[in-house]
């Protein structure tokens, strides 16, 4: 499953798996300091012997480095992921977060201090509103999934505190972001599919038919999982709000709409922002994030406290609001993501923001133009956003698989893009190159991928072979983890 490639020091990185080298590491020197002779541990909480091997610095350090430069990253090349925004990010921005006074700050420090962060926070919360046309902006969500979380407790409270109860349900069409349903079921909604119509867009009659008294609400990605915009986003809104319900809007895809067109004009009554994504900060792998929440005003009294606001020119945590569902984080929210988002959304202005959605576009429609010929475009008839979506049917007759070409892409130096999701679409690879790629990256990449979808099937499931791990039985990997060094299969 695994295989050591010449000169990529694979062996020798597996050095921390085999702890019975006879090498010496460090050498300690005596001490003339009387050192109590009491552990500092009680011994039964001591474990018995670790087997960490021996190792002098120089080893260590090539270990660790070596790790390093198995990873991707977007400081070493590009990382199409459809539907997550990998743009690059400004080094600018890392600066503005290790300044000393944002840095240090304690998050319990006495109530008048640190207020230059919390005019940071407190303007990002004002920025956020208006580039998303809600009135209010609670920042304490880490995640987007977070931020998901909080919108529909929020949701749920309106209901609640007006007494419909009975609304159980949440909408969710079948091209909207994948972690919705999941947010739904947590927060004790029964998550409800509607299928979208042959364009990939919600179909207005099986919302029609769908929205009921029961309904809580409906939470829509927009632009959606196949890139497209939704072009009755406001009839959507208005039936929605007619029966009773709510609009939850998934910001995922927020890096398509900024500077163009808001969320809170379209009808949405709540959304959550991927700072992270749409406003720069290194992200995948876990964090870090941050998934601020916008709202209307009629969700405004159940906002997470404390609140920040502004007392005469000095910034202040409110935590008074009746109705507040109480908090959601420990300290206002991922702060040194946050004051990436605010230097990004600083350094550029209006018309940068602008500008940073009308390359995002131009770059995704053209690919679309150098890859179409070549790939099935599943929604022709619509223009895609920000990210373009394309199949493997062209390739099906060679026995080319999309990931047979995702698996070639990394032998190429590049990170592939989002396969087979959205999962309502067969064989799909979702590519987003965001606002921050050049056109001789796109020219690259399309070529590269338009010459694999030409070589032979067999040659194909051969790649990837220049990188430290190879293909994998994924079935078998998922069953039979291979979890130590020592565990890999002799041979």
């Amino acid at each position: 499953m695994t295989a050591s490639k010449p000169g990529l020091g694979f062996e020798e990185s597996l050095i921390f798996e085999y702890p019975d080298s006879k090498n010496r590491g460090v050498e300690l020197p005596e001490t003339e300091i009387d050192l109590p002779e009491s552990p500092l541990l009680d011994p039964s909480w001591v474990r018995g012997k670790i087997g960490l091997p021996n190792l002098s610095e120089p080893e260590v350090v090539r270990h660790f480095t070596r790790l390093s430069q198995w990873n991707f990253s977007l400081d070493g090349g590009f990382y199409p992921l459809g539907s997550c925004t990998m743009k690059y990010n400004p080094k600018f921005h890392e600066t503005a977060a290790a300044i000393e006074g944002f840095a240090s700050a304690h998050p319990y420090a006495p109530p008048g201090c640190n207020q230059g962060i919390k005019q940071l926070l407190y303007e990002l919360e004002q920025d956020l509103a208006e580039i998303s046309g809600m009135d209010a902006v609670s920042l304490q969500p880490a995640a987007g999934s977070h931020g998901e979380m909080l919108g529909l407790m929020l949701i749920r409270a309106y209901h609640q505190d007006r007494g419909d109860v009975k609304r159980t349900k949440i909408l969710i069409p079948d091209s909207a972001h994948g972690t919705n349903p999941s947010s739904a079921a947590i927060c004790n909604f029964e998550p409800v599919t509607l299928v979208s119509g042959g364009n990939g867009l919600i179909d207005l009659g099986a919302l029609d038919k769908a929205m009921d008294d029961t309904v809580a609400g409906i939470m829509i990605t927009n632009p959606n999982t196949c890139g497209l915009f939704e072009t009755q986003i406001v009839e959507v809104c208005d039936l929605v709000h007619q029966r009773g319900g709510l609009v939850y809007l998934d910001g995922a895809n927020m890096n398509a709409l900024v500077g163009i067109t808001r969320p809170g004009d379209m009808g949405a009554d709540v959304l959550h922002f991927n700072t992270h994504k749409t406003f720069s900060t290194p992200h995948g792998g876990g964090g870090p994030g941050a998934g601020p929440v916008g709202v209307k005003s009629i969700l405004v009294p159940y906002l997470p406290t404390p609140i920040l606001r502004d007392q005469g020119g000095k910034i202040i945590l409110d935590h008074s609001p009746e109705k507040s569902i109480g908090k959601v984080r420990s300290f206002y929210g991922n702060v040194g993501v946050l004051i990436r988002a605010w230097a990004y959304i600083k350094t550029l202005g209006a018309s940068g923001l602008k500008e940073m959605t009308c390359s995002a576009v131009t770059n995704a429609n053209y690919l679309l133009a150098l890859l179409q010929d070549e790939f099935d475009v599943p929604f022709p008839e619509q223009r895609p956003m920000h990210e373009v979506l394309l199949t493997d049917k062209k390739q099906q007759d060679a026995h080319i698989t999309t990931m047979d070409l995702a698996k070639g892409l990394i032998e190429n130096g590049f990170h592939p893009p989002t396969i087979y999701f959205p999962l309502v679409v067969s064989g799909a690879m979702l590519i987003e190159p965001t606002e921050t790629e050049s056109k001789q990256t796109l020219d690259h990449f399309a070529d590269t991928l338009i010459k694999l979808s030409k070589l032979e099937a067999s040659t194909l499931q051969q790649f990837p072979s220049a990188v430290p791990v190879g293909r994998v039985d994924e079935v078998l990997a998922a069953r039979k983890p291979i979890l130590s060094a020592a565990s890999i299969p002799k041979g």
